[in-house]
């Protein structure tokens, strides 16, 4: 890395930070209990009434609020929400898609918007995204808008700590235009009664913020377990245990003529990720009609990769046929990245694939200290980018009596079936 965290301490957590600024609210002067009215009622505009007029908002254990509309808990100080019950988002898809607050960031809606200064969300509760009913549909119905679960939106000094979530229709998290954001032990679970697919439902996104701490996790669900979108910097992912997703990804980036994106300083660590498509991803559009960007200073390290088809990418031709990538390559460039400390097994028969334009898009890639075994032959580490550390290892089967059972990529619907 070529940046240096600065470590502070709020409610007994270890909390990565670049400014002296402490994470959450001050002590409330105003306490409120919010509780269910009933089957069937909206509770959203009294939990709104609450944030608005009380510095402590308390969701009791044993209650279910029902969510019908919108929430925007946005220019918040110094407020606490502590749940400990559970926020459950009513699964009304017409109103939802005519009602979400949308984002024009890969065509984005969200239930919740919650932003300001000094705010805490903890408590040990649940919010239920209550997504079956979208998984069904989105099956038929491909441009369906599924709403995110929560959005930090135009936030500072922000920790979401010790909540479960699950089931969101899409997105279980999005960081947009947020600074010093803190999420820890956050348990995230997505699963789908039916044969649809949980399809999207990524763990966190990080857009357009700086300085965010992801950590001491759990995450099931069928898309990338942390996205790095478009000018995310700073930022911290420590700790994780991810199952069935797409790997830690940097990116997609240069998708959008006219824009610059700039993903930099950024480090995932101790990850371990199970039954997935990809472990650690970098992806760069090409081709013609996109936009450009700079990943620069990126460290992936101490993953523990088990089951994963393709432990290490970088896809500079992302979205792109094998015709265009090399008449349009990508302007997206890519610089000191590191993929440190990679053991397990894989699932595929490439430890690494780092695929870049030519002309020298990519530079200073290293890759070093692999012990990846894959479950049935032995396998060549396969570099194709010249100049890298350990170009060509051959690596024994760690594993000849053991047959880690596979989970295999349905393209069809984007994500893995049994």
């Amino acid at each position: 890395m070529r940046f240096v965290a600065t470590l502070a301490l709020f409610l007994g957590l270890a909390v990565a930070s670049n400014d002296q600024n402490k994470h959450g609210p001050k002590s409330p002067s105003k306490a409120c209990t919010v509780v269910a009215k009933g089957a069937g009622i909206d509770d959203a505009p009294q939990l709104l009434a609450a944030w608005q007029r009380c510095s402590k908002i308390t969701i009791p254990k044993e209650t279910t609020l029902n969510i019908s509309t919108r929430l925007n808990m946005t220019g918040g100080v110094d407020k606490h929400l502590e749940l400990k019950g559970t926020m459950r988002f009513n699964p009304d898809i017409p109103y939802w898609t005519g009602n979400a607050f949308p984002f024009p960031f890969q065509t984005q809606v969200t239930f919740w918007i919650f932003g300001g200064n000094n705010l805490l969300l903890d408590g040990g509760g649940t919010l239920d995204g209550a997504g079956q009913l979208w998984y069904d549909t989105f099956a038929t119905n491909s441009s369906l808008l599924r709403p995110i679960i929560l959005t930090v939106y135009q936030a500072t000094n922000v920790v979401v700590k010790d909540i479960f979530m699950i089931n969101s229709p899409e997105w279980f998290n999005l960081v947009n235009e947020g600074t010093n954001v803190l999420y820890d032990n956050i348990n995230i679970h997505a699963a789908s009664t039916s044969t649809h697919f949980i399809s999207n439902t990524d763990g966190w996104n990080v857009y357009r913020s700086d300085q965010v701490t992801i950590q001491n996790s759990v995450i099931v669900n069928g898309d990338d377990c942390v996205a790095f979108k478009p000018n995310a910097t700073n930022v911290i992912v420590n700790n994780l245990n991810c199952d069935g997703s797409h790997g830690i990804s940097v990116g997609s980036l240069g998708q959008f003529p006219g824009m610059f994106d700039i993903v930099e300083n950024v480090t995932a660590t101790n990850i371990v990720m199970s039954n997935a498509q990809n472990g650690a991803r970098i992806k760069a559009w090409a081709g013609p009609n996109v936009g450009s960007g700079i990943v620069r200073n990126v460290t992936f390290a101490n993953f523990t990769e088990i089951n994963v088809d393709n432990p290490v990418v970088i896809d500079q031709c992302y979205m792109t046929n094998a015709t265009a990538c090399p008449q349009f390559p990508s302007n997206t460039f890519i610089d000191n990245i590191v993929f440190t400390d990679i053991s397990g097994t894989s699932s595929g028969p490439k430890v690494a694939s780092l695929a870049c334009s030519p002309d020298g898009r990519c530079s200073n890639i290293d890759v070093e200290n692999f012990n990846l075994s894959y479950v049935f032959l032995r396998f060549t580490i396969s570099i194709i980018v010249p100049g890298l550390k350990n170009n060509a290892t051959q690596l024994p089967n760690r594993h000849p009596p053991v047959r880690v059972p596979k989970r295999k990529l349905d393209r069809k619907r984007g994500g893995f079936v049994p």
